[in-house]
Parts: structure tokens; C-alpha cells; sequence
């Protein structure tokens, strides 16, 4: 069957030939669900996620590479459990957002675009300029005037227009959306082709753990690609009969904006109004989550749950992973303390393996690190 575009809230599809970022009337996309592969359509000899390239939509003849994927899988005791930790910036920009951004900007360019637009609040934006000009693209930035300047640099090096935007997060994804009309829109939150990059995590976990998936996986959650993606890349390995389950896919967000925890702590019911404050963990703060419904739904399949997160909690669990060797920044830290409360609770049990998803470097982060260490730079 001929993969499509798909909206997933009407069950409209849209061929993959004409160059597209939503459906009519703004909605967000997906593809058409992909048989997965197994174990020996694996391409052995390429070490980076393209070695996954039988799972993806669309032939790419040559694809924008920088060796992306392949990311180390830890043990560490944290909590009184084991637990695996998937290091994800490993990764050529320091962020897990480089398998998006090879596999979105690969296809974009087959598909004959050369210039791109992203929002971001850092690590989207790095990931989208550094893969643009690798690709001979040309890449346009939208982030908070709050942005880290260590990412904003970052952008400004490989190449792409920087433009910072005063007001919150999605004051900067709401003026992206209107400059859509003069520039494509590559935005890591709304193109489909994101999330099948996003899922090969789940095709490398596989493999790492000896052709097998985790019990449980915890994600810092923003806008939910890796949410999603972890769910599209098991979902195909469990249609290809390589697995006999999926994983319970777990999100951690900072309770001080936490839109998909509130939303599905809720249940059934609405979650109650929660005004949106700064955080420590800024690359998960979407006040209004684009694929909401679809997230939850995801939680929900896999019995999975959410995790809020306070900055105390989210700040000790820099410090506490730094103490084991593990540098990251403090919106990947937050799984770390996702995993000790979830022990708590009981919703998850210490035999379980257990994978928790560190999705970018501590050294995008310093000086919010040096503040919770209490030094000055």
C-alpha cells in the first residue's frame, strides 16, 4: 500500500509527492501506518539511523547524514533500581532532535524543497540549521527572545537566519505559523516526516536490547515527537512480528507547564486551568501541545502514564545524574526523577527494564547548571 499523509482526526490522506506541512485547515499529520521491518533488513554497514532505512516512507537515494543514531545505552543505579539510560545527545548538534532533522530535511529536499522555516527554543532550531546547511539548504530560525544563547549561537554558525521573538513559546510557534506563507514551514513539532526520524529510537532499542522492546520508556515531553515516535517505531515492529508488546511509554513534564501530564491525570474529565511559568527544563515548555489528542492517546494504549515534575526536583536530578558521570541538560534530567517517583508509586516495579531518554547535552545548559550549583560565571 502506497504510504499517504494522513490526518489522523478525520482519516483524510494526501499523497506524499506535493510537499505539505499540515492539512486543510491547519491540521497536523501523520503517515499512513508502515509495515516495520525485521532483523534482516537492517543495513549493518551503515552505522547511524539510516541503517533503519527499510522502515522509512519514502526512497532517499542520498540522504543528509552526519552519522546521527547509534546513541549509547547505560546502566546506571538510580533510585535503588536499574535503569538504562539512552543517550541521545550523542549526537552530532547535542540533541536527540538530529534523527527528526536527517530524516524530515532528507525528504524535503528529494521532494525539491531548498529553504526551510522552524520555530524552536533551542535544540530544534540547532538541529534544523546544522542539517540545512549540511543539505545545501538554506534554514530560517524562530525562537523566544529567552532562547539559551549557547543554542542561538549554535543556529547562527551553521549558516541560518536567526530571528528572536519576544513573548512566550507559543507567541514564537504562532509567528512561524503566519510566515508559513512565504517560506516552507520544517517545523520538528508539525511535519510527520520528524516523527518517523524520532522513531527509529525505538528500531535502535530493539536492537540494543537483543531484538527485544523494554518494559517501560520515559521521555521528557514537549511537544511529544518522541512520545509518538517511540509509539509509531514499536507499533511497527509489532505489526512486523518482532516484538510481542509495547513498551508502557512514560512523559515527564515540568509541573510548572505540563499541559499532557494535567491533561491525562485528569482521566476522563478536563484539567483543571494551571497558569504556564518559567522553567529549567525550557525544551519541553509547549504551553499547547499540536498533537495533544494523538499524545494522550499514545499514554493511553501503552499503559504508559505522566509525570509532573516541580524545578527542586527537576533541578536535583542535574546534579544527581552529574554525580554518576551523566551531563545533561535539565529537560533531560527530568526523567530521572520521573523514574524515582514512578518507583514510588508502584506504576513501575525495579525487576522492570526500564530506559530513560536523555535528549540533550548539559553543555547547552551551563549557565542554568552553574545557577543550581550556585556558581558564577
Amino acid at each position: 500500500m502506497t504510504t499517504r499523509y494522513l490526518d489522523p482526526r478525520t482519516g483524510d490522506t494526501f499523497p506524499l509527492d506535493v510537499p505539505r506541512w499540515c492539512g486543510p485547515d491547519h491540521a497536523p499529520l501523520l503517515l499512513t501506518p508502515l509495515d516495520g521491518i525485521g532483523r534482516d533488513d537492517i543495513d549493518t554497514a551503515t552505522r547511524s539511523l539510516w541503517r533503519y532505512r527499510a522502515a522509512l516512507p519514502m526512497g532517499c537515494a542520498a540522504p543528509i547524514t552526519m552519522g546521527e543514531g547509534c546513541t549509547p545505552l547505560l546502566a546506571r543505579r538510580l533510585h535503588g533500581a536499574d535503569a538504562l539510560l539512552k543517550c541521545e545527545w550523542f549526537m552530532p548538534t547535542g540533541s536527540f532532535k538530529d534523527r527528526g532533522a536527517s530524516v524530515m530535511l532528507s525528504f524535503l529536499r528529494a521532494q525539491g524543497i531548498d529553504a526551510v522555516l522552524e520555530d524552536s527554543s533551542g535544540n530544534g532550531g540547532a538541529a534544523v540549521s546544522a542539517y540545512a546547511a549540511a543539505g545545501g539548504m538554506r534554514a530560517t530560525i524562530m525562537a523566544p527572545a529567552s532562547t539559551s544563547p549557547a543554542k542561538t549561537v549554535q543556529m547562527r554558525a551553521h549558516g541560518a537566519t536567526v530571528e528572536l521573538i519576544p513573548g512566550t513559546r507559543q507567541d514564537t510557534s504562532d509567528a512561524a505559523v503566519r510566515r508559513s506563507e512565504s517560506i516552507f514551514y520544517a517545523s520538528h513539532n508539525w511535519h510527520p516526516f520528524f516523527l518517523h526520524g524520532t522513531k527509529t529510537l525505538a528500531y535502535e532499542l530493539w536492537e540494543d536490547l537483543g531484538f527485544r522492546a523494554p518494559d517501560n520508556i520515559i521521555v521528557p515531553c514537549g511537544a511529544g515527537s518522541n512520545v509518538l515516535g517511540c509509539e509509531i517505531g514499536f507499533s511497527e515492529l509489532l505489526r512486523a512480528r518482532q516484538i510481542e508488546r509495547l513498551p508502557r511509554i512514560f512523559a515527564a513534564q515540568p509541573a510548572n507547564c505540563a499541559p499532557i501530564a494535567r491533561a491525562f491525570l485528569a482521566g476522563d474529565g478536563d484539567a483543571a486551568p494551571a497558569p504556564v511559568l518559567p522553567t529549567i527544563a525550557e525544551g519541553t515548555a509547549i504551553a499547547q501541545p499540536i498533537r495533544l489528542p494523538e499524545i494522550l492517546g499514545t499514554l493511553r494504549e501503552t499503559r504508559g502514564g505522566a509525570v509532573m515534575l516541580t524545578e527542586q526536583e527537576i533541578g536535583q536530578s542535574v546534579l544527581d545524574l552529574a554525580g554518576t558521570g551523566i551531563y545533561v541538560e535539565p529537560t533531560s534530567a527530568q526523567v530521572a526523577a520521573a523514574f524515582g517517583k514512578l518507583l514510588t508509586s508502584g506504576a513501575i516495579a525495579p525487576d522492570q527494564t526500564t530506559v530513560l531518554v536523555l535528549t540533550g547535552s548539559g553543555l547547552k545548559a551551563t549557565p542554568r547548571i552553574a545557577e543550581l550549583m550556585g556558581i558564577a560565571l
